[in-house]
């Protein structure tokens, strides 16, 4: 079933599990289950960005604390039992990255949380480990008022292709 099928037909428990593994904002996930229903993917997701750009920084930090460190596989199952199997797919680049190239991601990942204090997000769905590492290169060095707004627009682009994706 779509996914959009199921948050609209879909019990309570199911639509809030559905949209809890899209985003892991409680605010935002409250907030699109009183709008449903959506009556289409399209709607979905026009409503989907809209509820989300509305949140609060903090909203948005809470549900990038949802998502593993860009090349971080090994914990994926054990730390986000919920949203392992999405995010082993989107980074699906970093599989068979140099160990020079992992190294840099945990070295710049770690840069990155002091600098910033939440994980690095990246819509990385398509992007191989490389450009990942040059984004979050070229990123970490961003005023963090730009910082978290471009991680926003990352998180949101995830929400999107998550909300689209088949269940």
């Amino acid at each position: 079933m779509d996914t959009w099928l199921e948050i609209d037909r879909g019990s309570e428990v199911e639509a809030r599990a559905a949209l809890a593994a899209a985003c892991g904002a409680t605010r935002w996930v409250a907030a699109m289950l009183a709008r449903r229903p959506f009556g289409s993917r399209e709607a979905l997701l026009r409503v989907a960005r809209a509820e989300w750009m509305a949140l609060t920084p903090e909203d948005w930090r809470e549900a990038f604390a949802h998502h593993p460190e860009i090349g971080d596989v090994t914990s994926l199952r054990d730390r986000f039992p919920a949203t392992h199997r999405l995010s082993t797919r989107e980074q699906a680049g970093v599989d068979g990255a140099s160990e020079e190239v992992l190294n840099r991601l945990a070295e710049g990942n770690r840069r990155y949380r002091q600098r910033f204090g939440y994980t690095f997000i990246v819509c990385a769905t398509g992007k191989s480990a490389g450009e990942m590492l040059r984004l979050l290169e070229a990123r970490v060095d961003n005023d963090p008022a730009v910082e978290i707004a471009v991680a926003a627009e990352e998180q949101a682009k995830i929400t999107a292709l998550r909300l689209q994706r088949a269940v």
